[in-house]
């Protein structure tokens, strides 16, 4: 894999940087000059960068993961020497040549990487144990947990119904402490989705205008979680698992592997004072489905897995429980990420709002949908901004969140005025863009 028809580019290499400032000391690194013993062969790199010490950082990079490891003490995945050593072969200009055999100080991680693929004794596929398990034990783990959580789900429609009888101007009066304690009793419960949900609920009162009606449509969504994990015995299995999920309940990835050609859509990551989540989308060549990968990272950590967006990944992918969830687990990856020479299909904005529609009869809780847009142009709407369906005479605004990011303006030049096609997350909110594609090729460019 690092014959120079399928080197990746620049763009994807630093699509996989954890921020904006390890994406700009990898780029710094992405030259020669710091670099020795820098080779590539059987879907690795490596190379050896002069730091501030006497000895040189070890990187190694596995292309398959992608996945890396170097023997500086950065805690970000990839670290800017790996950023720097990818750049550095992307350039495919001799820098980093095709070597037979990996060097002695960087063969034993390989190794290691290769044993865990191929699973020990008592393992499962990726080096996992697979050791016995009680299932008696798991059993009253399980209704144990059951139990807090519906102990949770009561109080906590106790002080839904509390709220609505004081009128909703005590909680502009209450202010945060009172839903940040109550918070905090959803997560003694185990049901950190119920949590989740009640620290929004605390913010909105201080959010601007009309939040009396935006408090009454979040406390209508917790009150239908609450009453649907309280009669969840009398739901479709489908929609239980649904609810399960949202309250935070853990359910292992069930569905049959499916193996396919899936494209790296998007990659972006969120953060709170002690997570954070990265969110890779993925399309499947053969079955047209899109799926999410989520991976988790300590605060101030990124998560180990990320993947290039605009390559294509030959792997299976498994999913989780749920109606209309599209979470997956990735399971066996057959190759590295390679060019895709393809890109997803488009739906026109009106499409793409009825999407969204219909995903809501399946999980009432859901804040958006993937969606691929066909021909639109980012057109100003006064102080915002909309996608307007160069075929007809409908758009779709564009989210807060996505007016407040450098992509708006790397989409609005990407078109010059001309329609492109635009992967994102469709929702109540607007539209979020997260990749486009230029005009006549199948060149994805990251907007996140």
């Amino acid at each position: 894999m690092t014959e120079q028809g399928v080197r990746w580019t620049a763009e994807q290499v630093l699509a996989l940087a954890p921020d904006a400032a390890s994406r700009t000391a990898g780029s710094k690194l992405g030259t020669a000059g710091p670099w020795s013993e820098a080779g590539s062969g059987e879907g690795t790199v490596w190379g050896l960068c002069k730091g501030s010490g006497s000895r040189p950082y070890q990187t190694v990079v596995d292309l398959a993961g992608p996945a890396y490891t170097c023997s500086c003490p950065s805690r970000k995945f990839p670290c800017k020497h790996a950023l720097g050593l990818l750049l550095l072969w992307a350039g495919g200009d001799g820098a980093v040549p095709v070597s037979a055999d990996p060097p002695d100080w960087a063969e034993p991680w390989l190794a290691g990487r290769r044993k865990r693929a191929e699973g020990e004794p008592g393992q499962g596929k990726g080096g996992s144990a697979a050791g016995p398990a009680d299932p008696e034990a798991a059993r009253r783990r399980a209704e144990r947990r059951a139990e807090r959580v519906t102990a949770g789900a009561t109080e906590l429609e106790q002080r839904l119904a509390d709220l609505l009888r004081g009128g909703l101007a005590a909680a502009e009066q209450a202010g945060y402490g009172a839903w940040d304690e109550t918070a905090a009793r959803m997560v003694d419960a185990q049901a950190p989705g119920l949590a989740a949900r009640v620290r929004e609920l605390g913010a909105i009162p201080g959010s601007g205008a009309g939040w009396p009606a935006r408090l009454l449509e979040e406390c209508a969504l917790l009150h239908l979680l609450d009453q649907g994990w309280l009669r969840r015995a009398a739901l479709p299995d489908a929609l239980a698992a649904t609810v399960r999920s949202r309250l935070g309940l853990p359910a292992p990835a069930d569905g049959p592997p499916l193996r396919d050609r899936w494209l790296v859509l998007a990659q972006y990551d969120t953060a709170d004072a002690k997570l954070t989540t990265r969110r890779i989308w993925l399309y499947g060549a053969e079955s047209g489905g899109t799926r999410l990968l989520l991976s988790y990272g300590a605060a101030g950590r990124a998560p180990e897995l990320s993947l290039p967006v605009g390559l294509a990944l030959d792997a299976e992918l498994s999913g989780h429980p749920g109606a209309g969830r599209a979470r997956a687990a990735l399971g066996e990856r057959f190759a590295p990420p390679a060019p895709a020479g393809f890109r997803p299909p488009g739906v026109s904005t009106a499409e793409a709002a009825a999407r969204y529609g219909d995903a809501l009869r399946d999980d009432p809780w859901l804040e958006s949908v993937p969606v691929t847009l066909e021909r639109v142009i980012p057109v100003p709407d006064g102080e915002t901004w909309q996608l307007a369906d160069a075929g007809t005479d409908t758009a779709l605004p564009l989210t807060r969140a996505a007016r407040s990011r450098p992509g708006l303006w790397r989409l609005v030049a990407l078109s010059g005025g001309t329609p492109v096609t635009v992967f994102g997350e469709c929702g109540h909110h607007g539209f979020t863009p997260l990749t486009a594609w230029t005009p006549g090729t199948n060149e994805a460019v990251p907007l996140c």
